[in-house]
């Protein structure tokens, strides 16, 4: 359909156990207690491991998948199943699980090359966060970095953080940073299912190893029989994406070295190679569910396993029709589950996995190295396969294939705008991104949700505080975001799925795609392209937008959502926000902590 009113405007305005659920309820629900807590007693410490606690009702949950769902019928979950409007419908699991995460830094050599890195629980990628469709889920994160002087937070990807707004984790908006020596408690309800990943929200903290994955169980559009868990794909440099932000923000975005798959790989040719592949050994007959994160820094990646099909079942947290594929192109924060089937034993024993970097978006050193060996048998051999062809490019898998299983129609707006994305240089001649002219600049130490604590109006936001204020519930927004500039950029936003109504390269032809269109957490935003996102005012918070090049985020490219402001407060745990902001003040005062970048 054409929307010729939208047009007009636009133009104008140029996670261990598993419980049996038992009833059901509305996901637009307001949790009975307050969620977010700090301290600066980090209890328990690094001691702890990837341990999970569960508190349940139930007296006797069961350790096998919900009652139904087996390895031929993956769509039933208990009473509920893939076409359950999850939007509406959350099972009552009555199951709280816990987790410890310690941030710590260390010298590894994920690629044979030893550098210092920052984990979580000594790893990277760290421990996965496990949790059943409708859990509650509760993670202590201590900041035991000893050697850098770095505060941090934890962002629950993709998590909608329905009605918990205090707890996505992100420094200048929902929090302060926690300092070295604190901890902070993150309370969040699993009511999506499907795959993602956990990161710092501080600089280019996350690139530097604060990642891990998150799987939330729940039924699936396809069938397979085993669940291979999370698979990382990230670029990776030998030097520290700290020491190469001064080239980010002077020449331009760095080359990155090489690449890792789940956190390793090998560096070097046949002759000097250091490190290890990562394996994946399959058997024949057998189908494997494989849950993709694309957690680099400045890398698109092509995905594919040479000779065999994917099946693809899922994007960000939304299951999908199933459709068939060679390869999936997947942007930075993105997600996809896949399904391949191990049939290709006659061909060979071992094939080659491939993360293969799209230079249309960003320069590596290694673009034909970044590989795992998927292997039938006992022993892996070095593969001898060929890649799939494939166009390098930068763009999200086509449209017409990325189908929601629970179908949903988007309603006219209430809301529209256009922001246009730019670059430039700012007064000390450093690269900064703009939105409509305005780069992001917030401050650790004064986070949104902190100013709208200790206003008794509204505050009184600078420009370069990013802010877009939604105040009606329930009003349905459309934000048509556009670049002449020839890079591509992944759009995320916090806090909602949103609906991908028009996408592509420039000139839009102004058709707007209502019906079930693509539905997602991050889209691509094509190079001298347009992308127009909406979605519904739902989730009270202040939610943050922005692109997911480490880069780009920490040269301004960001702006922020504040929705329904006037039913925040009730939301949020004042008392622990201010713990944590005089916490981090204090370590501030005592150190003297330069911020050096766009503060989310």
């Amino acid at each position: 359909m054409r929307l010729q009113s939208l047009l007009i405007l636009i133009l104008s305005l140029c996670a261990a156990v598993i419980a049996i659920p038992q009833e059901v309820e509305v996901a637009n629900h307001r949790p009975s207690t307050k969620t977010s807590t700090t301290s600066t007693k980090s209890k328990p410490t690094h001691t702890k491991t990837a341990t999970t606690k569960t508190t349940t009702k139930i007296h006797k949950p069961t350790g096998t998948p919900c009652a139904g769902n087996t390895a031929r019928t993956r769509s039933k979950w208990c009473k509920y199943d893939v076409n359950t409007d999850y939007t509406k419908t959350v099972p009552n699991t009555g199951v709280t699980r816990e987790y410890w995460l310690s941030l710590e830094d260390l010298t590894l050599a994920p690629d044979g090359f030893s550098r210092s890195v920052m984990t979580i629980n000594g790893t990277i990628p760290g421990p996965t966060i496990f949790a059943d469709w409708g859990d509650w889920v509760v993670v202590h994160v201590a900041n035991n970095l000893k050697t850098a002087k770095n505060g941090t937070s934890i962002h629950w990807h993709g998590i909608r953080q329905n009605y918990t707004n205090g707890n996505d984790g992100v420094v200048s908006i929902t929090q302060c940073p926690t300092a070295p020596g604190s901890s902070m408690t993150y309370k969040w309800r699993a009511e999506q299912y499907g795959s993602s990943w956990y990161h710092s929200h501080i600089g280019l903290q996350a690139w530097q190893g604060v990642v891990g994955g998150i799987i939330i169980n729940g039924p699936a559009s396809g069938n397979y029989d085993i669940d291979k868990g999370s698979l990382f794909l990230s670029d990776w440099s030998h030097q520290t994406v700290d020491e190469l932000y001064t080239v980010a923000q002077t020449v331009g975005p760095p080359i990155m070295d090489t690449g890792l798959i789940n956190g390793t790989n090998v560096f070097g040719n046949d002759t000097n190679a250091t490190g290890k592949r990562f394996q994946m050994k399959v058997n024949q007959g057998s189908s494997y569910r494989l849950r993709i994160v694309n957690s680099a820094v400045d890398t698109h990646f092509k995905f594919m396993i040479d000779n065999h099909t994917l099946t693809v079942i899922g994007m960000d947290f939304v299951p999908i029709k199933p459709y068939q594929a060679e390869y999936v192109d997947i942007g930075m924060g993105q997600r996809y589950d896949l399904i391949v089937t191990a049939n290709q034993r006659r061909v060979s024993d071992s094939f080659w996995i491939r993360a293969i970097p799209q230079e249309a978006c960003s320069e590596n050193a290694s673009p034909d190295n970044i590989k795992g060996i998927m292997y039938y048998g006992n022993q892996p051999r070095t593969p001898t396969t060929n890649p799939f062809s494939f166009n390098d490019s930068c763009i999200d898998n086509p449209a017409t294939s990325l189908v929601p299983q629970v179908p949903k129609t988007v309603s006219a707006a209430d809301w529209s705008d256009m922001t246009d994305v730019t670059v430039g240089r700012n007064s000390a001649n450093l690269f900064r991104w703009y939105l409509n002219s305005t780069t992001m600049q917030v401050l650790w130490e004064d986070p949104t949700l902190l100013q709208l604590y200790n206003s008794t109006s509204t505050p009184n936001f600078t420009a370069s505080s990013g802010v877009i204020e939604l105040p009606r519930a329930h009003e349905w927004v459309y934000l048509m975001i556009n670049t002449s500039i020839p890079v591509a950029h992944p759009i995320h936003l916090h806090g909602h799925d949103f609906f991908v109504l028009a996408q592509g390269s420039n000139p839009w032809d102004g058709v707007v795609h209502t019906a079930n269109p693509p539905r997602r957490d991050t889209a691509m935003l094509l190079g001298n392209g347009f992308l127009l996102i909406a979605f519904e005012t739902d989730n009270p918070g202040a939610w943050l937008m922005h692109c997911h090049i480490g880069w780009h985020t920490d040269e301004g490219f960001a702006l922020q959502f504040l929705e329904q402001e006037s039913e925040i407060d009730p939301l949020i745990d004042n008392d622990h926000l201010r713990d944590n902001c005089a916490s981090w003040n204090a370590y501030d005062h005592a150190f003297d902590i330069e911020q050096e970048d766009s503060g989310v």
